[in-house]
């Protein structure tokens, strides 16, 4: 998935905007497998056939399994393609061991797993106290991060997008936006700026917010 052609894909991931973000349920290993289709799929029409085709087939209902698969098709395209941005930048490596899961790219040497995430509603400090004190959401971030499979201590790049209107889900797929910020960001990078955790005794985690705010 990685020779993606970013206009399209943010075309087809604006598509989905046609049905609300609802997850439904927790997510959970046995709807996962079942919804492991949408690694491969680059269209969103096609999507949708995949999840008719499977709801029939396991007797499953078909709303929440769409609604299971929209989002998280939707979270892997806009997360492949902000991986993309950045890998394209000079001074940015891409991590092609697919089996190491801490680490998508490097970015002067300084390994980074990247997570874009809508700002949290239960952060209660709020916006403006953690663009003033990213520490303290990066804390936050790492302590209250999910249980699902990239859940670790390790140097992590946080893309945090909010939206004044509400909806910050969809500036995940306004990928031409996100692309100068990871332009500005990556051409000003220095990593003497990065904040220094201590998480897990004796070891230093490297962490930054990119700001998406809009």
């Amino acid at each position: 998935m990685r020779d993606i052609d970013l206009i399209m894909c943010e075309a087809e991931l604006k598509k989905r905007w046609e049905i609300p973000y609802i997850w439904g349920r927790k997510q959970q290993d046995e709807w996962d497998k079942l919804s492991g289709f949408i690694y491969e799929i680059k269209k969103w029409e096609v999507l949708l056939e995949k999840v008719e085709e499977v709801s029939i087939s396991k007797k499953i209902n078909r709303q929440e399994f769409l609604n299971y698969c929209s989002n998280r098709w939707y979270n892997f395209m806009s997360a492949m393609a902000l991986e993309k941005i950045f890998s394209d930048h000079p001074g940015v490596v891409a991590a092609h061991n697919e089996k190491n899961r801490l680490i998508d790219f490097y970015i002067n040497g300084i390994g980074f797993d990247l997570k874009t995430s809508v700002f949290p509603a239960n952060f209660k400090p709020g916006l403006i106290t953690a663009q003033s004190k990213p520490e303290e959401l990066i804390k936050w971030l790492y302590e209250n991060q999910s249980s699902q499979q990239r859940k670790h201590l390790e140097n992590r790049l946080f893309l945090i997008v909010y939206a004044k209107n509400g909806e910050h889900w969809k500036l995940k797929a306004e990928l031409t936006w996100l692309a100068e910020l990871v332009k500005n960001y990556v051409r000003g990078f220095q990593s003497k700026n990065l904040i220094e955790l201590e998480l897990q005794q004796g070891e230093i985690t490297f962490s930054d917010i990119i700001w998406a705010v809009k």
